[in-house]
């Protein structure tokens, strides 16, 4: 079943989190998330699509979250 998460969504989904690693293509970008104004801008600014969604896939471990693919990264982090 596929969920569609926006914006409006990010700020409870991520709640408790420290780490988010986004990943487009071969360019990785790894936050510490906060829950911060600030920090929910620069995760929104690499965890949305062009359609204003969450990337897929999406991934939590712990308190750690994998946003987008990238095969090096999923076989360090799981």
């Amino acid at each position: 079943m596929k969920t569609r998460n926006g914006a409006d969504a990010l700020a409870a989904l991520f709640d408790g989190s420290s780490k988010v690693y986004a990943a487009k293509g071969k360019k990785l970008t790894e936050l510490k998330y906060d829950g911060s104004d600030e920090a929910l801008e620069e995760l929104s600014a690499v965890a949305l699509g062009p359609t204003g969604n969450l990337r897929a896939p999406t991934v939590r471990a712990g308190k750690t979250w994998i946003v987008g693919f990238n095969e090096d990264l999923y076989a360090d982090r799981l």
